[in-house]
């Protein structure tokens, strides 16, 4: 929420500089995001004089200027404004001086061959104002030669971030009160001056929708007069961001964002019968004020007559029955709305407004007449008129709440000793009010009674939070937690171990580490088919996003790293290797995952290697095996199985399981259309890895079992077998190591061969195998049946040893 100085000293009576209330909104627990001066912007322009001004020998419409500055010399200027003439004292921007509205830097020139020492400026050049047929034009008396930010003043511009359980901050009013009751100023009471009616209201008022509607308050002006409002109130909306628009909206924007008090002006003429809040009709239609058009359900409240919709309730007004330069009658509306109904019916509509905010967080709901009204007051002070009497239709819900809380309860959740007077002082210029003390088993309770614009506080815990943070956070002493003695038991689970393995284990590899969003657009989950595969389950998308781009709680890593990819290639490198470890999130619950990805260069070209190489499917299946290794997975009873999906490359990938239904890890080539979906212009190969579905060790003990190095050296033997072209190498390796497992300790592929000698649809693979002796040398009859056992273990396979 952003607020200028200027309008807080509306509220607060305080001499505190912008720094010092910066300082004490922090402290209050008011987050201050930036604090902007509009005059920082308004450096190198002065208050000058025109002393002469004659036509221009080269252009009908512009003139030369003579300008006095105050200091030196007259300047020659070339100006175009229709309004500027001699004795006139305006705003000068000298060369070098940057325009605001613009951002050009002024020069000094030549305008149609006469040079030009700077500019003569408008309203809307300088950014403040949108009136750009003239220059400006300053009283008789401003001071020739003064900086122009020091004659206009500096009103800095405070930009806070409300946290959701703060509806009363939704208002400057609200902010001040904290300031006050920290002790940063005085604070000023809400001058409401009730104007009485003088007719009755022309237009019946009820709610049909107590629900979602239990209060609806409203009045008629006749005879006003819409156009600009005034320069204050424009200045004020200026602060918080808002565009002016004409004097009965601006009052209505200006009343919610002081007041935190919603409302909405109805052109009178526009209106047909009753008006009421009720039910929407499920398929009704309503043109909204952004010009844009909603269909509603049976679910949301609407304000309409006899004709139909003309405000989606507590959001936004319809276009047609809004306030226009020539509405002359109006019709206030000051309602209070159910928030949950309000918060569901802008995320169904996919509809946010200022309204919106502070309904769905809770309005005052005693404020309804107050805010009725101060824009009455406002109403008929700047646009004229005379207004009809009240109409109350539905009860607000007003009670009164009174919540409990133990004075000693502050310092036991606090942390900080609060004398009993001072929280007494605190909370009452909170508005908070102790109605009673009950005295009973040796503690004293205090029944405070809750203000109607706190809908946050609803129990004893909440007021020591009210209590400590205008006591100051900072007056907190820092305090350690106690510590046992002894040797500190470990506390990392065995998921956070393994993920720091892993981890660790990446870097080791040469990868860098990245983290991205948890929240990816349906476009990228598209181009990854995280879609596709989810089709008859169900993703997480959100209803209100904070943008669209990030909409889906990722079902895949791969869209994070694939644009962090994209965004490396395009700023120059050539190699990108990125791994990160994260959550899943898919229907059935998260599941940690960890991805990475190998693009472009794998070595750059070399005097011994040529060219440059680029990474394939084996080297991310390397990767891969080497930290399911590290992960503890049982690779060496891992089956390369089938294709891993649309993702990857056409027979280009495979996926490393336990058996056929236990995957734990995929590899391969990125598909050439995922690659074209994210713009990225060079292969990449990736590796996925499912962290949750590699099988946990089986206990062993504190102690690991001493280590034996072998007393006699081992032994190796090779063999070639000619199998089918297709079966995987790996396949072989495996059931080679697995004929005899009390002496064969390691099977290693050493040649793949196809070509001559080597039938058609066939291949040669040669492994090494390694024997290990135990307590005596393998005798040629030994070696002999292992090898009789290797071979038919083989040939299970369909391998036939080559001769």
């Amino acid at each position: 929420m952003k607020f200028s100085l200027t309008w807080l000293k509306d509220h607060l009576e305080t001499e505190a500089s912008a720094e010092e209330i910066s300082a004490a909104l922090n402290g209050v627990g008011l987050e201050v995001e930036g604090i902007e001066n509009p005059a920082d912007k308004l450096g190198g322009f002065v208050v000058a004089k025109v002393l002469t001004a004659a036509r221009h020998p080269n252009a009908d419409k512009l003139q030369v200027l003579t300008v006095d500055t105050g200091s030196g010399d007259p300047l020659q200027v070339v100006c175009g404004a229709p309004n500027a003439r001699a004795g006139m004292i305006g705003v000068l921007g000298l060369a070098g001086a940057v325009v605001p509205n613009g951002g050009f830097e002024l020069k000094k020139s030549a305008i149609r061959g006469v040079e030009s020492n700077g500019m003569m400026c408008s309203v809307a050049e300088l950014g403040l104002g949108d009136d750009h047929d003239g220059i400006i034009e300053l009283p008789g008396d401003a001071p020739v030669g003064m900086a122009f930010a020091e004659y206009h003043g500096a009103d800095p511009v405070f930009d806070v971030a409300i946290t959701p359980n703060r509806p009363d901050c939704m208002g400057v009013y609200g902010i001040a009160r904290d300031l006050a009751a920290f002790g940063l100023g005085t604070l000023k009471p809400i001058a409401v001056q009730q104007v009485p009616g003088s007719f009755p209201c022309p237009l019946p008022i009820r709610t049909d929708d107590p629900q979602g509607c239990p209060a609806f308050y409203g009045r008629a002006i006749r005879g006003v007069k819409n156009g600009p409002s005034p320069q204050w109130l424009q200045d004020r909306l200026k602060s918080a961001g808002q565009r002016p628009i004409s004097a009965l909206v601006d009052i209505t924007n200006y009343v919610m964002l002081a007041y935190g008090r919603p409302a909405h002006a109805y052109d009178l003429a526009q209106l047909s019968g009753a008006i009421f809040a009720r039910r929407a009709v499920e398929g009704e239609t309503v043109l909204a004020l952004n010009g844009k058009e909603y269909t509603l359900t049976s679910e949301m409240t609407v304000i309409a007559d006899d004709k139909g919709v003309h405000d989606i309730a507590g959001i936004m007004g319809g276009e047609h029955s809004g306030c226009s330069d020539a509405t002359t009658d109006v019709l206030l509306e000051v309602a209070y709305f159910d928030p949950t109904r309000i918060g569901d019916t802008g995320r169904n509509l996919n509809l946010t407004s200022d309204a919106r905010q502070r309904f769905e967080r809770g309005v005052d709901p005693a404020f309804l007449d107050a805010g009725l009204a101060l824009l009455t007051e406002l109403i008929v002070e700047i646009c004229g008129g005379e207004p009809s009497e009240i109409i109350r239709a539905g009860t607000p819900p007003a009670g009164i709440r009174e919540v409990a809380l133990e004075p000693a309860l502050v310092e036991r959740l606090g942390g900080v000793a609060i004398a009993e007077d001072e929280q007494v002082r605190i909370l009452a210029a909170l508005g908070f009010h102790s109605t009673r003390v009950e005295i009973g088993q040796g503690r004293k309770t205090w029944r405070v009674q809750v203000p109607t614009w706190r809908p946050d506080v609803d129990g004893g815990p909440d007021l020591v939070e009210e209590v400590v943070r205008i006591h100051g956070l900072d007056n907190i002493a820092s305090t350690p937690l106690p510590r046992a003695d002894g040797v500190v038991r470990p506390t990392a689970t065995a998921e956070q171990l393994l993920e720091r393995r892993v981890r660790r284990a990446a870097a080791a590899l040469g990868l860098h580490e990245a983290i991205t969003w948890s929240f990816i657009s349906e476009r990228e989950a598209e181009a990854v088919g995280a879609l596709r595969q989810a089709q008859g389950e169900r993703l997480w998308v959100l209803q209100n996003p904070i943008s669209e781009d990030m909409k889906v709680m990722r079902p895949s890593l791969l869209p994070g790293l694939l644009s962090a990819v994209r965004r490396n290639m395009d700023r120059g490198a050539s190699s990108v290797r990125l791994f990160e470890l994260g959550r899943r999130y898919l229907a059935d619950g998260e599941h940690p995952t960890l991805v990475l990805v190998l693009a472009g260069e794998r070595s750059p070209r070399s005097w011994q290697g040529g060219k440059a190489q680029g990474f394939d499917a084996f080297d991310a299946k390397a990767a891969c095996l080497e930290l399911l290794r590290v992960a503890g997975a049982p690779v060496d009873n891992l089956q390369v199985m089938g294709e891993a999906g649309d993702t990857y490359h056409p027979g280009q990938s495979a996926t490393l399981r336990l058996g056929p239904k236990v995957q734990l890890a995929s590899f391969g080539m990125v598909h050439p259309s995922t690659l074209k979906a994210f713009d990225i212009g060079v292969p990449v190969a990736v590796a996925g890895i499912h962290l949750d579905a590699i099988p946990a060790k089986k206990a062993s003990g504190f102690a690991r079992s001493a280590y034996a190095p072998p007393a006699l050296q081992a032994v190796t033997r090779d063999f070639a077998f000619l199998v089918d072209a297709a079966l995987p190498a790996g396949d072989l390796v495996r059931t080679v190591k697995g004929a005899d497992k009390a002496n064969i300790v390691a099977v290693r592929l050493f040649d793949d061969f196809r070509g001559a000698g080597v039938p058609e649809g066939q291949k040669s693979l040669a492994v090494e195998v390694t024997l290990q002796p135990g307590e005596k040398s393998f005798d040629d009859v030994e070696l002999k049946a292992i090898a009789e056992r290797v071979t038919a273990a083989a040939a299970k396979l369909g391998g036939v040893l080559r001769g």
